[in-house]
């Protein structure tokens, strides 16, 4: 064997060892995926106070699409990656670039609408809540997350809208007559690369920035109050804090920590998508000069958007983590709600995905409760007082 042959052995080894270990991340990135979505949405399913809560059928939605991602997309996607080759046939590759663009653009606006939901739940007063957030719109909301993107995703691809003007450049790229392989392009015109990114991404992008912003407002003024109410009304040595009060205090600090939380989404969500739709605008205008290794890290880094989300919620949620646990621990006693019966406290609270869910209260005691809200309201200005109603349950 001379020093060529060697050579060429050398660097199919190198080669095969290279496609192996993207293989062991890609099908870590799937699984992922799909175990963490699937939990979610059974979590949310067997959880009673979980299914409370109205931004939880965002969540299950959103789950639900990013299954879809890591189901329907991502394995034929990363088959082609490994195998440097497109074997379906034409027509599925349509229809699986399709249910690319659908199923992440569905993904990024269920996000989109969960930003909505907190900003109406935390920004504005409860009674605005539950008159914005009513079973019927949240059903637009949700119909709006698939439908939508069916008008940028299935419609322009199947009748080839976005290859008008490229053809010649597609065809080209498709095969490859030195390999004699064939590859699933989607490469898309000036108009349909600018109207599909600010439809599945800018639009969104900018009306979460808005919704956050608000909220980070919101809790910073939340927080100031709570060191307000804690100089002003901070109980004596070997005195009760008033009810009320404390769950003055518990709501503002749940509020002030579900902020929190969700910057640290819309960060991993700017972190995972930006890059690929602002290269997508760009690279038809700079002549389509994008390496295609760069254009697969870019797409990828949004695909593992759709399998981070479950995980954020499990670190960084209470009531999602304490699910989490029951399923994985085979319904454990010791990490299920403790029983609301043997209660001392007058207004007691869960928080679920970062709202507060009131239970109620004995209608014998709703006179004292006037009372001590009369009495912390005559102590303090009204605009820095917002003191939960215990005689209903309501989300915040």
């Amino acid at each position: 064997m001379d020093e060529s042959d060697i050579n060429v052995s050398s660097g199919e080894g190198f080669r095969y060892a290279e496609k192996i270990g993207l293989l062991i991340f890609l099908s870590a990135v799937i699984l992922m995926a799909i175990l963490g979505n699937l939990l979610v949405m059974v979590a949310v399913c067997r959880d009673r106070q979980l299914r409370k809560i109205k931004t939880n059928y965002f969540i299950v939605s959103l789950a639900f699409a990013d299954l879809l991602v890591s189901v329907l997309v991502m394995p034929f996607g990363a088959i082609e990656l490994v195998q440097d080759v497109w074997i379906y046939g034409e027509m599925f590759c349509l229809v699986r670039t399709s249910l690319d663009v659908l199923l992440t653009t569905a993904s990024i606006f269920h996000l989109c609408c969960i930003s909505l939901d907190r900003y109406y739940a935390i920004c504005c007063q409860p009674l605005v809540y539950r008159n914005k957030m009513t079973p019927l719109r949240i059903t637009l909301m949700l119909g709006g997350c698939w439908v939508i993107p069916m008008f940028i995703s299935f419609l322009p691809i199947m009748q080839r809208w976005n290859n008008i003007g490229i053809i010649d450049l597609i065809e080209k790229r498709q095969f490859d007559q030195d390999s004699n392989s064939t590859y699933c392009i989607f490469m898309v015109n000036k108009p349909y690369a600018i109207t599909c990114s600010v439809v599945a991404f800018y639009i969104p992008f900018i009306l979460m920035v808005l919704a956050y912003y608000r909220i980070y407002v919101t809790a910073k003024e939340h927080a100031l109050q709570i060191r307000v109410l804690q100089r002003a009304g901070a109980p004596t040595e070997g005195r009760r804090e008033p009810p009320d009060q404390h769950s003055t205090h518990h709501r503002m600090k749940t509020e002030t920590k579900a902020a929190k939380t969700l910057c640290i989404i819309m960060g991993c969500f700017c972190l995972c998508w930006a890059p690929f739709f602002v290269t997508n605008i760009i690279d038809p205008f700079v002549g389509y000069s994008v390496p295609a290794q760069l254009w697969t890290t870019f797409l990828w880094l949004g695909y593992i958007n759709s399998g981070l989300n479950p995980f954020l919620y499990a670190f960084l949620n209470k009531a999602f983590r304490r699910a989490f646990l029951i399923i994985l621990c085979c319904d454990e006693e010791r990490y299920r709600r403790p029983s609301i019966l043997g209660q001392t406290v007058p207004c007691s609270t869960t928080t679920v995905n970062g709202s507060t869910h009131v239970l109620r209260e004995e209608r014998e005691r709703e006179h004292h409760r006037s009372n001590e809200t009369m009495h912390l309201a005559a102590s303090h200005p009204p605009e820095s007082i917002k003191v939960p109603h215990c005689s209903e349950s309501h989300s915040r």
